[in-house]
């Protein structure tokens, strides 16, 4: 890991091909740790739209009534 060298042979001084690579090998298990967790707010925002609609169409149906 301490080579810093590109696939092509090029130096890369400042290592960023080396935090790129670490970055994606990174990235899908972050995706993965986060999976369980975004499904909590996505129900919070599904009921909190189902209420939302119910407090409209009963606001609606009292003043219309």
């Amino acid at each position: 890991m301490a080579n810093n060298q590109a696939p092509q042979g090029n130096h890369d001084p400042a290592g960023s091909t080396q935090m790129f690579r670490a970055f994606v090998d990174e990235a899908p298990q972050g995706r993965q740790a986060a999976a369980p967790t975004s499904s909590g707010p996505r129900i919070g925002l599904i009921l909190g739209v189902v209420v939302a609609v119910a407090v409209i169409a009963a606001v609606a149906w009292l003043a219309l009534a």
